[in-house]
């Protein structure tokens, strides 16, 4: 009975057994998702392996000829010298070679595929859910994407081809050893089991202090880039004290974690090279013995030192490459959390075109129907709520700030999606309705708060939105806008580049500018908002009466607060308590 009972498996035991197989799934997830990328690269990597595997075969036979050569001068047989001496000359410029193409392959096929993996990455980060996407930093984004992407590249290229030749070489080692004198085989094998039992624990704290310092320095990344890109207000809200010592606590913070993991990478290399030195005096102490009984020559003590040495460090080396494979699976742990996160729609996005083009004449009109919508942090912004847009029609949406008009415009981008009810597009020519999504975004041209004028020259900020737009279009936009007063006096016109969010001009001006880069663009929705609050009301006006006698069925829907706007729409829709009311007030005559 008690026999039984001591070979029951214990609650802890299973425990353990379940988070072994927990993290074995883990890593297969990880590394079946890094090999997806191997597959596109397949021949190229294999090339770049098999030249290295080359280098251990030099390494063996340098061994070989090292032996004859040592034996042919203690045996004084000076004939077969010339012929050693030259085969080991021979054998050393084909190891440099070897190494020097090797290092040209992986020099290319590194830039290459870290750039298909940063591509890929990028395009899939950009078509991730907003609100998803939102949980993260921006600098958290550009760490994982930059750092982990380069991470990801380097399992891909290094660590595992390395491996793969390291084994190769311990293989080959191994035999001729084996094949030679099976006695120094042993010795160099007791340093496997050995490097591995004394190492183990150190492997999990390795895993934990790598992940510990990634995190941080995706912390210090995102408050950089924040601090950089809002260097303005920062200097504004007179923060840059503040500033300076949280950027001091995560230097602290980032070097407490790196010296923890630098302390954890120093305890594992010296054990292993502890390990590698008993290995090698043992090695050495047996191989004088072998030789002082004759059994061995000195030739082949040389030889087996060399390999015997050999077999120890690539031993170590494929145990030393478990702490590499953790870094570069916590990496595409990382890129793998954005990347499942839940992507838009684009399935439709021929479709739209489609349906864009055979209603350019009469214009394209927009509504809600009876929709709601939720962030998924819980808030209700909308709650049944219906709303209409025609062709010519500018239509206006006021209410108290935070009251959801934003939210609505990002409703009609598909930048959120309803949770409850619809949102469509209807085409006045066909008759046709679609709805809204990613994929029908080429509906629309917008104009966001605040500025998001690019670092680029005025006609590249322009044709973001329209590639093949011609300078005639692109002056004739900015006249709409009323921006060509000011554009026609800069030193180099439309060509001016401006600095990082329109450095350099009056926010009334970047104003303007954004309207001309979202008119130009020619869609038959226009959403602005805010977009006119940094004008003067006869700019203001200017612009509106632009808008509304332009002879593009246009569709436009504009946010304000202000009364001078909502005077120019042909209706208006205001927003309180979740609910959106049709009135009549401030509408002008149609």
């Amino acid at each position: 009975m008690t026999e039984r009972s001591n070979r029951q498996v214990t609650p802890e035991k299973k425990e353990i057994k379940k988070d072994l197989k927990k993290t074995f799934s883990v890593y297969a997830t990880r590394y079946k998702w890094i090999f997806s990328y191997a597959r596109r690269h397949l021949w190229s990597i294999i090339i770049y392996t098999l030249v290295g595997m080359t280098s251990a075969v030099t390494f063996l036979l340098t061994s070989l000829v090292s032996r004859d050569l040592v034996d042919i001068i203690t045996g004084h047989r000076t004939g077969e010298l010339v012929t050693k001496f030259l085969m080991m000359i021979g054998i050393q410029l084909v190891t440099v070679a070897v190494n020097n193409i090797s290092m040209y392959i992986n020099g290319i096929l590194s830039l290459k595929v870290e750039n298909e993996i940063k591509a890929d990455i990028y395009d899939k980060i950009m078509i991730t859910d907003w609100e998803s996407l939102s949980d993260y930093h921006s600098g958290n984004l550009i760490s994982r994407w930059a750092g982990d992407s380069a991470a990801v590249a380097g399992g891909l290229l290094n660590t595992i081809p390395n491996a793969l030749i390291a084994l190769l070489r311990f293989v080959l080692a191994l035999l001729t050893v084996v094949k030679n004198d099976y006695t120094f085989a042993i010795f160099a094998l007791l340093s496997v089991p050995l490097s591995f039992i004394v190492s183990r624990r150190n492997l999990e704290r390795l895993r934990n202090s790598n992940l510990g310092l990634i995190e941080v320095s995706a912390r210090m990344s995102s408050f950089t880039q924040e601090s950089f890109s809002d260097i303005q207000n920062v200097k504004a809200l007179d923060m840059i004290r503040l500033y300076s010592r949280k950027l001091r606590n995560l230097q602290k913070e980032t070097m407490t974690q790196r010296i923890k993991y630098q302390r954890t990478v120093v305890l594992n290399s010296l054990i292993l090279t502890l390990v590698s030195q008993l290995v090698t005096y043992s090695t050495y102490g047996w191989g004088v013995y072998r030789v002082w009984t004759g059994v061995i020559t000195y030739g082949s003590m040389t030889m087996f030192l060399a390999l015997s040495t050999s077999l120890s460090s690539t031993a170590q080396s494929l145990i030393g490459v478990v702490p590499a494979m953790i870094g570069v699976s916590n990496s595409a742990g990382r890129l793998m959390e954005v990347l499942e996160l839940k992507r838009e729609d684009y399935s439709h996005y021929e479709e739209v075109g489609e349906f864009l083009e055979k209603n350019r004449e009469d214009g394209i009109a927009i509504r809600l129907d009876k929709t709601c919508f939720s962030y998924k942090r819980g808030n209700e912004v909308l709650e049944d709520v219906s709303f209409e847009a025609l062709p010519r029609e500018t239509v206006g949406i006021v209410g108290p700030s935070g009251e959801g008009k934003t939210t609505m415009l990002r409703l009609f981008l598909s930048i959120i999606n309803p949770t409850g009810g619809c949102a469509i597009a209807k085409g006045m020519t066909t008759g046709e309705e679609i709805f809204l999504s990613a994929s029908s975004r080429r509906l629309f041209a917008y104009v966001p708060q605040g500025n998001t004028l690019f670092a680029a020259s005025i006609a590249e900020n322009m044709r973001n939105v329209k590639e093949d737009a011609t300078d005639d279009e692109i002056i004739e936009a900015l006249k709409t806008a009323c921006a060509w007063d000011f554009v026609s006096k800069l030193p180099d016109g439309i060509n001016t580049v401006l600095k990082e969010r329109g450095g350099g001009l009056s926010e009334g001006q970047c104003q303007r500018l954004s309207i001309a880069r979202a008119l130009i663009r020619k869609s038959p929705i226009l959403l602005l908002d805010e977009a006119t609050s940094a004008l003067d009301i006869n700019t203001q006006k200017a612009v509106l009466n632009n808008i509304m006698h332009d002879d593009y069925p246009r569709t436009c829907i504009v946010t304000t607060h202000r009364t001078e706007v909502m005077e120019a729409c042909t209706a208006i829709y205001e927003i309180s308590d979740k609910k959106l009311t049709r009135t009549n007030t401030f509408c002008a005559e149609t």
